[in-house]
């Protein structure tokens, strides 16, 4: 079953992300709004719409979470195999995504103090240009 629904998700989610898709969805769009005067603007004609467009929404969602679940993953597996090929990368730091948002916070922070970052804005903005001048 995970292997099976893997693959749709990875079909679902190539074929949803096309320009193709895009201009099926907003043709479907303007062929409902210009068939609003033939239905009179009715009820049943606005469900078509609210109807369609909540299931997609609703299926889509779980179809792009398990798609962004795995490469979140895949990344994951990747950054910690570079720590651990990395000399002097400390391999503390392998397995914090499990921790809450307020520790990982808490580490983020005590890494840019430990660093010497200044994380006001201006010094940031600045830092962003001396990168981009670099190029």
């Amino acid at each position: 079953m995970d292997r099976i629904f893997t693959a749709f998700a990875n079909r679902v989610s190539a074929l949803a992300g096309q320009p193709a898709s895009f201009a099926l969805a907003t043709l479907i769009i303007v062929v409902w709004a210009v068939s609003g005067p033939i239905f009179a603007w009715s009820d049943t004609w606005q469900l078509v719409i609210n109807t369609g467009t909540t299931i997609v929404t609703f299926l889509m969602v779980f179809v792009i979470q398990n798609a962004q679940n795995r490469d979140a993953a895949a990344m994951q597996a990747k950054l910690d195999e570079l720590i651990r090929a990395l000399e002097g990368a400390r391999g503390d730091f392998i397995g914090i995504e499990h921790l809450s948002d307020s520790k990982i916070s808490d580490i983020r922070t005590a890494l840019e103090q430990e660093s010497g970052c200044d994380t006001d804005q201006a010094s940031i903005e600045e830092s962003v240009e001396v990168l981009l001048r670099r190029r």
